[in-house]
């Protein structure tokens, strides 16, 4: 079962899903944004990907804090283990 809806997108996005019907790279436009909705929806969210870090490794200890943090300010792992 299909159901027809109204969307508003950018006019670049239109031009690019029109180029790819007429390329062969998708059967129609409606097609395109199905497929690309599909992949969007299916793909694991950032809190499934953390949560399955934690259960493969466990929580991170305050090194791994530490290295996070002075990561983050644009420093590099041996930096932040050797200030811990």
């Amino acid at each position: 079962m299909t159901s027809k809806i109204a969307i508003s997108l950018p006019d670049e996005l239109v031009a690019a899903a029109r180029e790819a019907v007429a390329d062969g790279r998708a059967a129609s436009v409606s097609a395109l944004v199905a497929q690309a909705l599909r992949e969007h929806l299916e793909r694991p969210t950032l809190t499934d990907i953390v949560a399955e870090m934690v259960a493969e490794v466990g929580e991170p200890d305050a090194s791994d804090r530490a290295w996070a943090a002075e990561a983050l300010r644009g420093g590099t792992r041996s930096q932040a283990v050797a200030g811990a």
